[in-house]
């Protein structure tokens, strides 16, 4: 769980970023985009928390495939907060792949040993 937890403290990270790099208040196309992708990267990082929800942090892949995107496609005059936008997507990219349960064995092994176990307690 701790890729969760990275991911939810990047995307507190991007919903303040329009004010640190000081967005004009004509670029609202960025503003939004931004306080949108972090809702919807903490959105997806908390749900993947519930069990039958653990795989809803693939979701950032497609925040961070957005992000991508707007940095290359849109023309905006701030250089520093598409920068950060591109090395946030990578990072979303790179922390979207790794398992929920990435502290734990993977579960066959899991259930294999545990019916292992309960073959020497009986």
């Amino acid at each position: 769980m701790w890729a969760r937890i990275v991911e939810f403290m990047l995307a507190c990270w991007l919903a303040l970023s329009p004010f640190v790099f000081a967005h004009r208040s004509d670029a609202t196309l960025l503003w939004t985009s931004d306080l949108t992708c972090a809702f919807l990267v903490a959105l997806f990082s908390l749900l993947s928390f519930n069990q039958r929800l653990n795989k809803m942090h693939l979701g950032n892949l497609l925040v961070a495939f957005w992000l991508i995107w707007v940095a290359f496609s849109w023309e905006f005059p701030h250089e520093k907060a598409i920068q950060n936008n591109l090395v946030l997507a990578m990072l979303f990219l790179m922390l979207a792949i790794v398992p929920s349960e990435s502290h734990l064995p993977p579960r066959p092994w899991r259930t294999f040993l545990k019916e292992k176990e309960d073959g020497k307690k009986t």
